[in-house]
């Protein structure tokens, strides 16, 4: 079943997944706001719909007022933005972790925070997430990055149960492995001297590779469109075939043989 929303709220707007859904949408008639650190502020045309970009820090108050004292309109957000950290969870500096949970989850109600009145006050909306799988399994050598997501879906979740009344849905978007600069931007720590080095390196390495091989932030972007079209979505959406395989599997195995596949997959035996 249909809705009639035409103005989408995207943060993370300036590359990967973020931009793919940006373009995605104002391609398809709809007025977008872009909001990301590294944009050039302008309005751009495509087809019917149109894509406004501004300068936008989901840690920032400031910028985030400033940006919300423009747009009263929202009929969607889409919370898109996100970085990451990779390293062993006993040796990641705690300054490192907290700016993965500042970016991650805490930026996420920042935002929710200025967004959420103006879809409360309308009595309908849409929040979608960009989660991953990592926010339903924790990944070795990315503990505190599946602890972002892991809070993200706890957070729309219970979003979803309290703006029921105010007629504001949630979803939760679930990514595996996707092509875009994620890979190269992700920020590792993973001292020479660490005992953990040579597995860490080697677990870090698999991942790259797998996300390069990976699939098209344009198939989340897509992913995205289509759980907006739904009156009423579900909780969360995994994309692909693959794994939403993946997501019933890991409901219906036992949690010991869930963490086992994880640490073949991802924590290799380093030969001395």
């Amino acid at each position: 079943m249909k809705n009639n929303y035409k103005n989408v709220f995207v943060t993370g707007a300036s590359s990967g997944i973020g931009n793919s859904i940006v373009n995605y949408f104002a391609s398809r008639g709809y007025n977008v706001i872009g909001v990301s650190r590294n944009v050039e502020e302008r309005i751009v045309s495509i087809n019917n719909g149109s894509i406004r970009y501004m300068k936008m820090d989901v840690t920032d108050i400031t910028s985030i007022e400033r940006v919300f004292k423009e747009i009263k309109d929202i009929d969607i957000l889409v919370l898109s933005h996100g970085m990451g950290i990779a390293g062993a969870a006993e040796t990641m500096p705690i300054e490192l972790a907290k700016k993965q949970m500042e970016v991650n989850y805490f930026g996420s109600l920042n935002v929710c925070r200025y967004a959420l009145p103006i879809l409360r006050e309308k009595r309908k909306g849409l929040v979608i997430a960009i989660s991953s799988v990592a926010g339903i399994v924790t990944i070795p050598m990315q503990s505190h990055y599946s602890s972002s997501k892991f809070a993200l879906e706890a957070y729309i979740e219970s979003l979803r149960i309290e703006m029921k009344e105010f007629n504001v849905k949630t979803c939760l978007v679930e990514p595996g492995d996707t092509k875009t600069g994620f890979t190269s931007a992700r920020n590792t720590y993973n001292p020479t001297d660490s005992v953990y080095h040579d597995v860490c390196d080697a677990s870090i390495n698999k991942m790259a590779r797998d996300e390069q091989n990976g699939k098209s932030p344009e198939s989340v972007a897509k992913a995205v469109y289509k759980v907006s079209k739904r009156k009423n979505p579900p909780i969360r959406v995994a994309v692909g075939f693959d794994y939403k395989l993946l997501s019933f599997l890991i409901k219906l195995l036992p949690s010991r043989l869930t963490n086992y596949i994880l640490s073949k997959l991802y924590m290799p035996k380093i030969k001395k």
